[in-house]
């Protein structure tokens, strides 16, 4: 079967599913949103007289441990709103007040391992988009934007809110101001769809307002429950403008000194409630974090993420396909970065927004010249994605341009979504399929990629398979294809029952397969993962067994590290897996892995050991020391990379963190300190 006949097979099947997300059964818990009529101090003590006349949560449902089963703890949720600010007042009782977990402080915190409220609005109440918010007992804040249809959490989002803690014998409480020009929504939309969920971490317990099951999550917001009674908002002046100033100083010995400034400027602008525009000026990264190193043992180049605000904030419209790594027809850190060297981003302009069902997102920058390496350059790339049915999506992206200043280059491609939360009443089920197609001048053969995947992401069993096909002339200039011309087929089943055994919360047997061929279906790698075991204890703590059998046509001599080289040849090798991961509940938490086995021509150690250290909200300690021992014939090797973080958290809206790293590679120490 050619990948054409696969693509018109992946169509049909996404048709002949339709029919299963007809009826939506939405939820009926609903929550009325009262006016404010005093002043609310924000002080985390919910002792406002609007607070006690307002309509109330008073119960939500186990999710976690015994689904179903009313929680253990009290809880009391409160929604007011007026046109500028939507209020939330969450008093969280605890009959063992001194177990309640809480470490961290600073804004844009981790909290999974602690106690916290999270809650999640879908001001569109379409069911797929949602802003989600979060605080522990220390007022500490986390917020994202619903991603993947419901299936991620995007945290790259960063909202402007405040939160509030205070803490009793009683248990704990949490008063929350969010600006509505903080958020996108439809414009005299009344209701919006809302659920909140509570964590207990000292018994490993998660509650829910809506959307009692194991296989669902927060921010599947298609079971969410409503919140009526809106105001009218109003979104004032929606500017935000910030600039910052470059000062640098050159100074060699016999020469007089050499003063150079630099500006940027970045502007924010919501036309509508549901429309935000983006420029930024000169633009000035020097806040961004440092990239994390990483050991390479393979032939093909490592992914590391976008971390450059400008680029993040908006990023997922542009998010294409079921989120495969193998193909990213746009991939922001292709702009402004050249072999490791920034390049200066001129100006960039970027809009993104909703009307009625059509999400769309543009993109448009020109970034400066550097030496004789890269010409000045102008770049866009646009997004278009349609809802259609319940939970399902159909769009177009298209990216014109090239970094190295490369003529006629662009890009093309549509995607399709079927989802579906509803399948066999409540499980989980998606097909998605696309294709795409790249060009440039003197860009020659196959400039297709095609894929399709089907997927049951369920708790008890999780199964999938995708198949990927990429031309050996795709090559999108805005994208991130590690290795083209194959075809690559992976399927996983995992069965993760949740047995009545003392102590044991879940268990986990997996299997993954990764088989790929050339495009003339000659097989060039494989992998087989398989988990015999994982344990997931009550307490948090979960330890994993994996062995993994692999093999390799090398089609030309590869140079692991500086001076050992393999010849080619076919390679077939086995190896074993064992980690442990303690629960992140406690102050000193962590987590080691050891793999051995076959690699090449001889047998390869690898060591991975983490941990952090939270003595007090105000002080976070990590390192991880990662080890790799190789020895081979054609020679040993040994490699070496640490990495140390410090954070200080003077409030939770002021911090100091400082990153260091290390490794024998390079034989450089690299480090990095940031106020904010």
């Amino acid at each position: 079967m050619n990948y054409k006949s696969v693509f018109l097979l992946s169509i049909l099947s996404f048709s002949g599913y339709v029919s299963i997300a007809q009826n939506q059964n939405s939820s009926d818990k609903n929550l009325s949103c009262s006016k404010v009529f005093t002043t609310i101090t924000l002080d985390g003590h919910l002792n406002e007289s609007d607070w006690f006349q307002s309509d109330s949560i008073s119960e939500l449902t186990m999710v976690e441990p015994s689904v179903g089963n009313k929680s253990s703890q009290r809880i009391v949720v409160r929604i007011l709103a007026d046109e500028h600010f939507i209020y939330i007042g969450v008093t969280c009782y605890d009959n063992n007040s001194k177990g309640i977990v809480a470490y961290s402080k600073a804004k844009d915190s981790e909290l999974n391992g602690e106690d916290h409220i999270k809650f999640v609005f879908d001001t569109y109440q379409d069911g797929r988009t949602g802003f989600v918010f979060a605080v522990n007992p220390n007022g500490a804040r986390y917020d994202a934007i619903v991603s993947g249809r419901g299936e991620y959490e995007n945290s790259n989002w960063d909202g402007i809110w405040e939160a509030k803690t205070s803490r009793s014998e009683k248990g704990w409480a949490a008063e929350i101001k969010i600006p509505v020009k903080s958020l996108t929504f439809k414009k005299d939309l009344t209701t919006w769809g809302f659920n909140i969920e509570r964590r207990i971490q000292r018994l490993m317990e998660v509650d829910r307002w809506s959307g009692i099951s194991i296989d669902y999550n927060l921010t599947h917001t298609i079971h969410a429950g409503v919140i009526t009674n809106l105001p009218k908002f109003n979104l004032g002046i929606g500017l935000i403008a910030k600039g910052s100033a470059l000062g640098k100083v050159f100074k060699e010995r016999g020469v007089n000194p050499d003063y150079k400034g630099d500006f940027s400027l970045d502007l924010t602008e919501k036309f509508t409630s549901d429309i935000t525009g983006q420029l930024t000026v000169n633009t000035d990264f020097a806040e961004t974090e440092v990239d994390e190193r990483q050991t390479n043992l393979t032939r093909f180049p490592l992914f590391f993420p976008e971390k450059r605000q400008f680029f993040l904030e908006g990023s997922d419209i542009f998010d294409f396909g079921v989120g495969s790594e193998d193909v990213i027809p746009f991939f922001s850190r292709s702009i402004g970065l050249y072999d490791g060297r920034e390049v200066p981003l001129n100006v960039g302009g970027k809009l993104t927004g909703k009307i009625n069902k059509t999400n769309f997102g543009a993109l448009v920058t020109q970034t400066g010249k550097v030496d004789t390496l890269v010409p000045q350059t102008t770049m866009g790339v646009v997004r278009v994605k349609q809802n259609i049915l319940e939970e399902s999506s159909i769009g177009f992206l298209g990216t014109t341009g090239d970094p190295l200043g490369r003529k006629d280059s662009y890009t093309v491609g549509t995607d399709f979504i079927f989802q579906t939360s509803k399948l066999f009443d409540n499980k989980n089920f998606l097909i998605g399929a696309w294709g795409l197609y790249s060009d440039r001048d003197s860009l020659k053969g196959d400039k297709a990629n095609v894929g399709f995947k089907i997927d049951y992401p369920n708790d008890l069993v999780d199964a999938m398979f995708m198949y990927n096909r990429i031309g050996d002339g795709f090559e999108p200039s805005l994208g991130f294809v590690p290795r083209p011309s194959i075809k690559s087929y992976m399927t996983a089943f995992n069965y993760m029952p949740r047995p009545k055994i003392k102590h044991i919360r879940q268990l986990f047997f997996e299997t993954f397969i990764v088989y790929i061929t050339d495009l003339k279906n000659k097989w060039e790698n494989y992998e087989v993962y398989l988990t015999p075991l994982s344990v997931l204890l009550e307490s948090g703590d979960q330890f994993k067994f994996e062995f993994v059998q692999s093999g390799e046509i090398l089609p030309e001599p590869f140079e692991v590290v500086d001076g050992v080289e393999i010849q080619p040849s076919e390679y077939h090798v086995f190896k074993g897996e064992v980690e442990v991961e303690t629960a992140s509940k406690r102050m000193l938490s962590g987590g080691a892995e050891y793999k051995y086995g076959g690699f090449y021509t001889g047998k390869l150690h690898q060591l991975e050991v983490g941990a952090k250290l939270r003595p007090s909200p105000n002080l976070v300690l990590e390192m991880s020391y990662e080890k790799n021992i190789g020895k081979l014939p054609e020679g040993n090797f040994t490699q070496d990379l640490i990495t140390g973080r410090i954070q200080f958290n003077f409030t939770t809206d002021l911090q100091l963190s400082s990153f260091i790293q290390y490794d024998n590679e390079s034989e450089s120490i690299g480090t990095n300190t940031r106020l904010r």
